[in-house]
């Protein structure tokens, strides 16, 4: 089992860059899909960007594209997500999933991952 922990978060401005981490501990990364999601209360957690289980396939969240890079540091079984042009509507807790199992074609769905961390909080406000 794997367990994961986010972390740097903070207050940012608009059109500011940040990058969260995730770190793994328990298991290595490899063979396990990984996803960044985010979520607001009141509304269902958001796909942001994901890493498939084989392959290295990277994908993005609609409103993220273009903005928003996932990568992965296998030596320190890490995955990070950097983020650039920040906007207001960014702001949300982000968190790392990992999954042995999830395939493709669910790769942007959160009822796909069983292993979560605990969240870290992005707020993107002037």
């Amino acid at each position: 089992q794997v367990q994961l922990v986010e972390s740097g978060g903070g207050l940012v401005q608009p059109g500011d860059s940040l990058r969260v981490s995730c770190v793994a501990s328990g298991s290595t990364l490899s063979g396990y899909a990984i996803g960044w999601f985010r979520q607001v209360p009141g509304r269902e957690r958001e796909f942001v960007a994901g890493y498939s289980r084989t392959g290295g396939y990277t994908y993005y969240g609609d409103s993220v594209k273009g903005r928003f890079t996932i990568s992965r540091d296998n030596g320190k079984n890490t995955v990070y997500l950097q983020m650039n042009s920040l906007r207001s509507e960014d702001t949300a807790v982000y968190y790392c999933a990992a999954s042995r199992t999830v395939i493709t074609s669910s790769i942007r769905s959160h009822t796909a991952y069983h292993n979560w961390g605990q969240g870290t909080q992005v707020t993107v406000s002037s």
